[in-house]
């Protein structure tokens, strides 16, 4: 068995060159902390979820434990699975944090801290719980668009809030909200996704007063304000104009953030070059992609995929493809993307030709073994707890400045 050293893995990520760093302990001790560009499979998954998350099996991938014993057992599954240039991190997480590098907590943590850059950089306006609390009490002109996944929302949501999962936003905010004079606010659970939202919508140049709700759901708990359960609405299909003028604005988004496009041609010259991992993301929602799809492409709501880009695309420096029957759901999420430092394209398809259905194909969910309890998730969290998320969340700026090695840039 060989080894990388942490130099190794920072100049690799330096260079842009393709690297899988994957922690291979439960999901609970990776959120204590982990190299900003990790990924975590658990050992008990490898068999599982490897081969579909890695799908270049001469990719580099370096496995590393905290002086568990794990990281042997998971180069060898990973050998026996016909991976070809595995290599352990020399001294483990320990040697990561001996070299003077960085540890990030929590999950899904280059995400967040992308979105906190955003804000940082461009300002993203926000209101506090308590002032959207006292528009909703005076029935003023707003619309509340929750940016989570639907099952999310189902759970706990802002009251009168609709659901817009994030790659929906630029669609559906018009038909939500066609009076300019109505504000859009934007909320998740936290934070990540409010301000990508928002900024979406203020990017793709609604005429609307635009805020994120600070500090989401999490924000509320704590201003001692009630939250709904099990609520329906969804925002409006876009409809007539409002598509093609979505189809415009977030295709000028995409182009501002270096988004490249394809036609299918290009796509098979893509997936000839044997020495790159390609990723092929439809980013609809499940059941659009369900009802038809096209072949090769697998499912990542666009909200999910920049907010969990580490999950569905652990093989940092491996190039995406994105797909969308209208387009702008693409776009929005390409121009994203390609600001986190990927190699992202937008594939130019025709979907009235034929077509896959049913699901991807996805390695069954995990089920609770390990699982990190997310402070924002659930109603029942400590507020201790909500509050030091939040805190956590202020300074990632601050820790991606000492890290170096993120690439990330705002438009």
């Amino acid at each position: 068995m060989t080894f990388a050293t942490p130099q190794d893995i920072r100049q690799a990520l330096l260079a842009g060159d393709e690297i899988a760093l994957i922690d291979v302990r439960e999901e609970a001790e990776f959120a204590l902390g982990h190299p900003l560009f990790a990924a975590q499979i658990p050992v008990r998954r490898i068999e599982a979820e490897a081969r579909w998350r890695i799908p270049r099996p001469d990719t580099p991938v370096v496995v590393y434990d905290n002086g568990e014993g794990l990281a042997a057992d998971a180069a060898a599954l990973l050998e026996a699975l016909g991976f070809t240039n595995v290599r352990r991190l020399e001294g483990g997480l320990g040697g990561w944090r001996a070299a003077g590098y960085e540890l990030f907590e929590d999950v899904n943590s280059y995400s967040k801290a992308f979105g906190e850059l955003v804000e940082h950089n461009r300002h993203t306006p926000s209101l506090p719980a308590e002032e959207v609390q006292a528009l909703i009490t005076e029935k003023a002109d707003i619309a509340i668009l929750d940016a989570r996944r639907f099952d999310e929302y189902n759970v706990m949501s802002i009251p009168t809030g609709q659901s817009a999962p994030g790659a929906e936003l630029v669609l559906r905010a018009r038909a939500a909200a066609p009076d300019p004079d109505t504000t859009i606010i934007v909320n998740c659970a936290g934070r990540t996704r409010s301000i990508i939202g928002t900024q979406s919508l203020i990017n793709a140049g609604l005429p609307n007063k635009i805020f994120a709700l600070r500090n989401g759901t999490i924000g509320w708990t704590l201003a001692g304000q009630s939250l709904d359960t099990g609520r329906q609405q969804t925002a409006p299909d876009p409809e007539g104009d409002s598509v093609e003028e979505a189809r415009v604005t977030a295709r000028r988004v995409a182009y501002r953030a270096g988004v490249k496009r394809l036609s299918w041609s290009d796509l098979d010259h893509l997936k000839a070059d044997r020495a790159r991992t390609l990723y092929l993301y439809d980013v609809r929602q499940p059941d659009a992609f369900a009802r038809g799809h096209l072949p090769g492409f697998r499912n990542a709501q666009g909200g999910q995929l920049v907010q969990e880009t580490d999950h569905f695309a652990p093989v940092r420096g491996a190039r995406i493809v994105l797909s969308d029957d209208l387009g702008p759901r693409a776009d929005m999420t390409a121009s994203w993307l390609a600001q986190l430092g990927w190699d992202v394209f937008v594939l130019d398809a025709d979907f009235s030709g034929a077509l896959d259905t049913g699901p991807d194909g996805a390695p069954p969910p995990r089920g609770p073994e390990g699982r990190y309890k997310r402070p924002y998730e659930g109603t029942d969290n400590k507020q201790a707890a909500m509050q030091a998320y939040l805190d956590w969340e202020y300074g990632l700026v601050a820790q991606l400045e000492r890290d170096g090695t993120h690439g990330f840039y705002v438009i």
